[in-house]
């Protein structure tokens, strides 16, 4: 399955960090994934995909055309069909804010239908896409929806939660909130609605999610791992709290994640990260 993706021009970066092609016949059909600092667009141009979520009392859903998704704050699984034909957006955790008329809130942890979020536009990406076979065409389509989606105006409080989310990205989460409500001259109260509001978590949630993508990120599988060592340099500094989160967020023990991990090598390219892992 070939991955190809690029950070779109200038203002649609500083919401997003890459749109993407996903095509191909998929190594593995199944795949889990952990929470990562990312809220998604994907459109479906080939056959269905299943949605399944970690919580086994939320119903799986099947991705037949276009499906919005906020932040995810627990792991979930990709089923995907024997050929994959996809396109997709991964904002930042404030980027969709300006996208969407909602709170970010109502799209945490759920999948949401783009139709049902941008009024009859999917049926034009679609048939603007048809059966085009270029990447960077397909791409095009996208980002200029994108663009001409792009709010005009930033809603009341956007600014904040940017620069405060800019330095939580920046500092892989390591940064007490506290601090950071200190430095932009606002509330920890304050700080945590406009967060709800436009990335619809707390910024002490996005703080947890950075730190394990800094910490899953680092993991290099050809080597011997010390995992003591990992936790500590990505700011776990609560050995059993760390296990558990690292279960939480992935279904698997330290150990058992890295025995997965050198049964199935990330394919070059694909995935982006070294986050999502194939399940049973």
């Amino acid at each position: 399955m070939e991955y190809v993706g690029r950070v779109p021009a200038p203002p649609l970066d500083r919401f997003i960090d890459d749109i993407y092609c996903l095509t191909g016949v998929p190594r593995h059909r199944r795949m889990n994934v952990p929470p990562m600092p990312s809220a998604h667009l994907f459109i479906n141009l080939g056959e269905p995909v299943r949605l399944r979520d970690s919580d086994p009392s939320v119903p799986s859903a099947v991705l037949t055309d276009g499906w919005f998704m906020g932040v995810w704050t627990r792991r979930f699984l990709v089923e995907y069909p024997a050929r994959v034909r996809l396109v997709g957006v991964h904002f930042k955790p404030w980027g969709i804010s300006p996208f969407v008329d909602m709170p970010a809130t109502e799209l945490r942890d759920r999948w949401v239908p783009v139709d049902a979020v941008w009024r009859r536009s999917l049926d034009r990406i679609r048939d603007q896409v048809g059966d085009m076979t270029s990447a960077t065409g397909t791409l095009r389509v996208l980002e200029e929806e994108l663009r001409s989606r792009l709010a005009e105006a930033p809603s009341r409080g956007l600014g904040l939660v940017q620069h405060t989310g800019g330095r939580l990205q920046t500092a892989h989460g390591a940064v007490p909130v506290s601090a950071l409500a200190d430095a932009a001259g606002v509330s920890g109260n304050h700080l945590a609605t406009q967060f709800k509001f436009h990335v619809g978590v707390t910024p002490k949630r996005v703080a947890r999610i950075y730190r394990f993508a800094r910490l899953i990120l680092s993991v290099d599988a050809l080597r011997p791992v010390d995992w003591s060592d990992l936790a500590h340099t990505a700011g776990y500094f609560d050995r059993a709290h760390f296990s558990r989160e690292f279960k939480d967020f992935t279904g698997h023990t330290p150990t058992e994640y890295l025995t997965l991990r050198r049964r199935f090598p990330a394919e070059r390219g694909f995935p982006p990260d070294s986050g999502p892992m194939p399940a049973a």
